[in-house]
């Protein structure tokens, strides 16, 4: 199947729940359809589907995807971190038929497992790595480290609640503001792209790190916004503004 325009891969989200706006289904399509033949695209978190579709979408022929999701009821989303077992295997039905009515289920490798059991089963460089798994700090920051080693030099890693959630900010922090490999390239809302072509020397650095500080702000107003929410004032700033703001993605 040849890549289908950004207009089609939109066209086939509709109905696909998922927390991806327009501007970064925008972007992710756009580092994916930049992908050659014998590339290959590893997605970690996929849920039901949405930006699985938008990456298998894009990918031109000869570029595989891997799609690795346990879908077993933890980390589906916002403030839904465990205890939605009697959801995994709807979340996984959906998934399939979500990719099947997209019409890009034979474009996709799904591995329905944790990531970091999964490693083995992905053979090879990773080209294009899109990091939407588990929020909290020790499997973001292991996510990161571990399978972002695997991207390929001047290869595209992607992380989507950057500098929105605490887990995977702080695991940002640790891992890639002060790291000597990927550049931070820029984001949409909180879905951040780097790029593994860093230059090593002290300005470059910097550079990066600073770039990615500047960000922090941007979080203190998420984090502040989820914490109005999750206290009930979202009700409060609908009847003032007349609309309920939503929780930050």
């Amino acid at each position: 199947m040849s890549a289908r325009s950004l207009a089609d891969v939109r066209s086939a989200l509709a109905g696909v729940d998922g927390w991806l706006s327009d501007d970064q289904v925008a972007r992710l399509y756009a580092v994916a359809a930049a992908m050659r033949d014998g590339d290959q695209i590893v997605e970690i978190g996929s849920f039901r589907g949405r930006s699985t579709i938008v990456l298998a979408g894009a990918a031109a022929d000869g570029v595989s995807v891997v799609a690795i999701d346990p879908h077993a009821g933890n980390d589906r989303g916002p403030q839904e971190i465990s205890g939605f077992a009697a959801e995994a295997a709807d979340d996984h039905a959906v998934f399939v038929a979500n990719l099947d009515a997209a019409g890009v289920a034979d474009r996709v490798r799904h591995i329905r497992e944790f990531s970091d059991l999964a490693t083995a089963e992905v053979p090879g460089p990773i080209a294009m790595l899109y990091v939407d798994g588990a929020h909290r700090y020790g499997p973001a920051r292991a996510d990161i480290r571990t399978w972002g080693g695997r991207v390929r030099p001047g290869g595209t890693m992607l992380i989507h609640d950057a500098f929105s959630s605490v887990g995977v900010t702080l695991a940002i922090t640790r891992e890639l503001i002060l790291g000597r490999r990927f550049r931070y390239v820029g984001r949409s809302r909180s879905l951040a792209e780097y790029r593994a072509d860093l230059e090593t020397d002290g300005t470059s650095v910097l550079g990066n790190s600073a770039r990615q500080i500047a960000q922090l702000a941007w979080f203190a107003r998420n984090v502040s916004l989820k914490v109005l929410l999750k206290a009930g004032g979202g009700r409060l700033i609908g009847r003032l503004t007349g609309r309920i703001p939503e929780w930050p993605y």
